[in-house]
């Protein structure tokens, strides 16, 4: 197959997983909001599930986006060294959003920071954004795709603290942005907690945390106790759907984590909203894909 056979495969079904992506939660999301609107029982929060389920399901029927603002497109890329053809992945995935747009439809977000102007086809200076991973082996393109609205990017932050501030003061700041910006993000929320030893390695791996499979938990004891408890202590805010009176202002909190420095303790804090639209598609050496996130869903 040549490089343009390639890319036009890659673009025509990226254009296509956008317009799904867009318009349906991935199984595991909707399954964990069914299981936290069950955990409700105040009538105003019913009644905000009801709300919310009802306005999936007319995405659905209407064959619109669930969510008005469909965000920046982020692809978190895991692509093998063998891979034949990652020269053509970054025009492929600019023509997929620029094509998406449209046809999706999608709601034109990018904005240049110094003109002013907004491009019109979610395409402009480094966007969309692509975050690669390459790994030495391996054959295989592994794409993550995000939107990222500004109700879940509003809260992000991170910081970095001494050693002698302890690892209290990580958990102060976590739930000082959960309890803080984020209510604007329509609970209940995604958390993702980067540890790290700088600020951007905290703030991309708190990203990464919040794109893991919900059910799924840090590999280290302690980092798995830390979600638990973290989970727990937020739910206990008294914070539901919508930032209203409830129990669950969290679905699920994730942390991920690196070596820090010795003088440093960095925490960042990412999260997203229950439209937490996020998806992955798999593409093999001979351009054929497969997704994991939409069950019956054929592109």
């Amino acid at each position: 197959m040549t490089k343009d056979g390639a890319r036009t495969i890659l673009a025509d079904v990226m254009e296509r997983f956008l317009g799904v992506a867009c318009k349906r939660l991935p199984d595991d999301v909707y399954a964990k909001l069914r299981e936290c609107a069950q955990g409700e029982t105040s009538p105003l929060q019913r009644a905000v599930y009801e709300s919310y389920f009802e306005n999936l399901r007319l995405a659905q029927q209407l064959d619109r986006p669930c969510c008005q603002d469909t965000g920046l497109l982020h692809f978190y890329i895991r692509c093998g060294a063998d891979f034949p053809y990652i020269g053509v992945v970054e025009s492929a995935l600019g023509q997929a959003v620029a094509r998406a747009t449209a046809s999706a439809p999608l709601r034109p977000n990018a904005v240049d920071f110094f003109t002013e102007r907004n491009t019109g086809d979610n395409t402009g200076e480094r966007m969309p954004w692509l975050h690669w991973d390459i790994l030495p082996e391996g054959n295989q393109l592994e794409i993550c795709v995000y939107f990222a609205g500004a109700g879940c990017s509003l809260p992000g932050r991170a910081q970095v603290f001494k050693p002698s501030d302890g690892y209290g003061a990580v958990v102060r700041y976590v739930f000082d942005a959960v309890s803080g910006l984020a209510l604007n993000a329509c609970p209940p929320l995604i958390v993702g907690v980067g540890l790290g030893h700088n600020i951007e390695n905290a703030g991309v791996l708190s990203k990464m945390a919040c794109l893991r499979p919900l059910g799924s938990a840090n590999p280290h004891p302690r980092g798995a106790k830390l979600e638990r408890d973290l989970l727990a202590g937020l739910n206990s805010l008294g914070v539901g759907a919508q930032g209203l009176p409830g129990n669950r202002i969290a679905m699920e909190v994730h942390v991920e984590s690196s070596a820090r420095h010795t003088a440093t303790i960095a925490a960042a804090v990412n999260v997203s909203c229950y439209t937490h639209r996020r998806g992955f598609i798999t593409f093999r050496e001979d351009m054929t894909y497969s997704q994991s996130s939409y069950k019956g869903v054929e592109l």
